[in-house]
């Protein structure tokens, strides 16, 4: 629960007993690399929308957006992996 995380007992209290099965402090690279995807095709679709509107031609549209897809996608991947090795805020 985000409160047990938040919340530390003072020594009179008594401490809940908390296991964790799972690492919740990093992600997998797959993990990563599936949030990359999904961000991406959220992010193209926008691009080719804000394109369009402004060029008014689609072609050129998708031109970018399909640009901006992968060097975004790349670039989102390291940004992930990087912050994954930081522990401010855990």
């Amino acid at each position: 629960m985000i409160l047990d995380q938040v919340y530390s007992p003072t020594k009179t209290e008594e401490t809940p007993k908390v296991s964790y099965k799972k690492d919740t402090t990093s992600e997998k690279p797959l993990r990563s690399i599936v949030k990359s995807i999904s961000w991406r095709i959220v992010g193209t679709i926008d691009t080719v929308l804000i394109s369009w509107i402004i060029t008014g031609t689609l072609a050129l549209a998708f031109s970018i957006g399909a640009v901006e897809l992968v060097t975004k996608m790349a670039l989102y991947f390291f940004h992930e992996r990087i912050w994954n090795t930081i522990n401010w805020g855990r």
